[in-house]
């Protein structure tokens, strides 16, 4: 007797906070948001048949809402997994607001050269990979390398979703990589495993020995020993990773909410995580945020010089 197989469960991830706290940090002119995503509206952007969780919408609106009440200015919109390789969600984002914003694209490895460039017009500085096991298949790196030399001549970055582990397995790969490439998260190096666990030591390493490599102090809620509730503020325990990360590459270090935080342990509030940054350098020391969240990523994605922040004094 035959049966009929059935199709996989695709979860249903839950949304940001509805109120999250207005920090008390306040961010320098020109503030970026490195890594965030829009889901939908569905109506309007389906959801990829093939995804790998379900998220509810969270558009451009609610988004631009909530940059208001952080004090974020200019964005870098990540195509999330659940898009696919239809990219269209974030290049509207793009285009309602060409100034403040940059994308970072899924495309696959034989995309056109054309198509690259159509892309780079609207926006695009980068192509994403993702490595995490729950996400779905392990890419072919051999094929990654191909698109990467092709991609390094218009000044595009690769940006890579790794764990710990999967940071040890690549090591090979990553270190042949011919244009500049961006890890998330912090590498995704779990706050328990101490500094000087393998994979922060060589990530550390590449960050300090390869100027192609780049880092993203977004996700402290995927490292941080979640549910230490007497922390002296949220994720206290992820301020000494942030820190080794820019001390070992402080030119090239950004920033990112990963809003609206899809997969993840505990949901953030984006006023803790804004407030965070306050503890990544020592009082006073306004160069370390000017650089993290405005000159670098300014840089990397080529957005226009922001104007000076007026001094407080």
């Amino acid at each position: 007797m035959s049966t009929v197989p059935t199709a996989p469960v695709v979860p249903v991830v839950p949304p940001p906070l509805e109120h999250p706290r207005t920090p008390v940090l306040r961010l320098p002119a020109g503030a970026c948001d490195t890594h965030v995503h829009v889901y939908g509206p569905a109506a309007r952007f389906p959801f990829a048949a093939e995804r790998p969780y379900t998220p509810q919408d969270a558009p451009l609106e609610r988004l631009w809402a909530l940059y208001r009440q952080l004090g974020i200015e200019r964005a870098v919109y990540v195509q999330a997994t659940v898009h696919g390789y239809d990219n269209a969600a974030i290049l509207d984002a793009i285009a309602r607001d060409p100034a403040r914003g940059r994308g970072v694209a899924l495309v696959r490895t034989d995309i056109a050269q054309d198509a690259l460039a159509a892309l780079q017009a609207q926006g695009i500085r980068g192509v994403r990979f993702n490595f995490v096991r729950h996400l779905g298949q392990t890419p072919d790196t051999d094929a990654v390398l191909r698109l990467a030399e092709r991609i390094a001549p218009l000044g595009w970055h690769l940006q890579l979703h790794l764990g710990a582990q999967d940071l040890l397995a690549q090591r090979g790969f990553l270190e042949r990589l011919p244009a500049t490439f961006v890890i998330d998260h912090m590498g995704r190096t779990p706050v328990e495993g101490g500094l000087g666990q393998e994979a922060c030591v060589f990530l550390h390493e590449l960050l300090a020995t390869n100027d192609r490599a780049w880092i993203k102090l977004s996700g402290p809620e995927r490292i941080s020993q979640v549910q230490a509730r007497g922390a002296a503020f949220a994720y206290d325990d992820v301020v000494p990773f942030a820190r080794a990360l820019l001390a070992a590459a402080p030119e090239r270090c950004v920033w990112g909410t990963d809003w609206p935080h899809p997969n993840v342990r505990e949901m953030p509030d984006d006023g803790d995580l804004v407030d965070l940054l306050g503890h990544y350098a020592d009082p006073g020391d306004d160069a370390v945020l000017q650089r993290l969240l405005v000159r670098n990523p300014e840089r990397l994605y080529g957005f226009e010089p922001a104007a000076p922040t007026p001094s407080s004094t």
